[in-house]
């Protein structure tokens, strides 16, 4: 599996960060890609518990998201899948002097595989799910800010 990872140092708690990271109400607003969250099955954020989502129109189609394992104030696994990948995406929250670390690492492979997959995930895919990564961090630094521990799981 490949893996991409990003993060950001947020001012703020853990608690804070996690509050809104799971507020999945407020994902459209955040999450690169995605137009809306179609179904959040009972238990969320826990381990079992699933997100099904839509993206815009020239994005990733339906994806589905399987916590796989969630420790309160740490962080949370899923397998994610799409169309095109399969892998998991871990997101961790971590106290720093200045406030929160949040990282966000997605392993993935692609899933219809040829010759020529390792040249179009270097060309194609490893670089635009970094952007993608980044530019999620980047909308919930300012959900984070603006909304803060007003929003609730």
């Amino acid at each position: 599996m490949r893996a991409v990872t990003v993060a950001v140092v947020l001012p703020g708690t853990v608690r804070d960060a996690e509050r809104c990271w799971y507020n999945t109400a407020r994902w459209p607003v955040w999450v690169d890609g995605l137009d809306r969250v179609v179904d959040v099955s009972e238990g969320w954020p826990e381990a079992g518990s699933i997100v099904r989502w839509e993206s815009v129109p020239a994005g990733r189609g339906s994806v589905a998201e399987r916590v796989v394992a969630r420790e309160p104030l740490g962080g949370q696994t899923v397998e994610v899948r799409d169309d095109s990948i399969q892998g998991r995406q871990t997101v961790a929250f971590a106290p720093v002097v200045d406030g929160v670390e949040v990282r966000l690492t997605l392993e993935y492979e692609i899933i219809k595989r040829s010759l020529l997959t390792p040249l179009i995930d270097v060309l194609f895919v490893k670089r635009p799910m970094t952007t993608s990564l980044s530019t999620t961090l980047s909308r919930f630094a300012a959900e984070l800010f603006t909304r803060g521990a007003q929003t609730s799981p």
